[in-house]
């Protein structure tokens, strides 16, 4: 498992499922509402509201919330949405190296928030451009696998729309492409008739870390704590998880 998917370990206390399931439609609602007020509510010339209204939809989120959050977004309901994008660089436990991409309406609350949640579990914040370098922003199209799809069914849905590789990542397939093929190889699936669970923009690091057990465990403790915060939208790291690793964990 590489450091730009989620960790997919279940967890079993229902409140926790709950409360993240909460945070989760929270943030989905926040990227339907800045795509609809950058490009507008029309989906035909808005690629990332589509990506972001599909993304929700195949999280449950409900369709009235997302409709509201259109038009919050578009200005229809004359309501003002006025959100930032902010990176951190940092390091994480045994020098992970970690992006934190919040989208928050208080700058100085998102610092002292990220700031904080480092302290406690074992990162620090870094110098800009000290760990950004190891990073280039790509889509990646996470497919499930299902019966009858193969890795070269999917290559040969994606390869002439600008894929640049396919990765078997256990569960499913990680497309990635350069980010201005996103749209197009996203296309190329559903001509093929090939569902995904979700096409996003994110931060690939082109140099991997394999961590063992325990940096595993003190880095998804980390992410974990960072991704329940509120302005938090992603964590992108350069950690690699090996499998006997990841089923370690899943033990716990």
């Amino acid at each position: 498992m590489s450091g730009h998917s989620k960790w997919a370990t279940t967890k079993h206390k229902k409140a926790i499922i709950d409360s993240r399931r909460a945070k989760s439609f929270a943030k989905l609602i926040k990227n339907i509402e800045v795509a609809a007020k950058i490009g507008g509510a029309d989906l035909s010339g808005n690629p990332t509201l589509v990506d972001a209204i599909q993304k929700a939809k195949k999280t449950s989120v409900p369709i009235d919330n997302i409709n509201r959050a259109v038009k919050r977004g578009s200005g229809q309901l004359g309501e003002s949405v006025d959100y930032q994008t902010i990176m951190y660089e940092a390091y994480g436990p045994n020098g992970v190296a970690l992006l934190v991409e919040c989208l928050t309406d208080n700058r100085n609350r998102a610092a002292a928030d990220v700031r904080a949640i480092m302290t406690r579990n074992g990162g620090t914040l870094a110098d800009p451009g000290s760990v950004a370098y190891n990073f280039s922003r790509k889509g990646v199209i996470a497919v499930r696998k299902t019966d009858g799809i193969t890795e070269d069914d999917i290559l040969a849905a994606v390869l002439d729309a600008g894929a640049e590789e396919v990765t078997d990542r256990g569960e499913g397939f990680d497309i990635i492409t350069e980010s201005g093929q996103l749209v197009a190889a996203r296309s190329a699936l559903q001509e093929a008739g090939i569902d995904y669970e979700s096409a996003d923009i994110e931060f690939v690091p082109g140099v991997h870390v394999e961590v063992d057990v325990e940096t595993a465990r003190k880095v998804f403790r980390l992410v974990d704590a960072l991704e329940d915060n509120d302005d938090v939208q992603n964590v992108y790291g350069n950690y690699d998880v090996p499998a006997d690793v990841l089923a370690e964990l899943d033990d716990e």
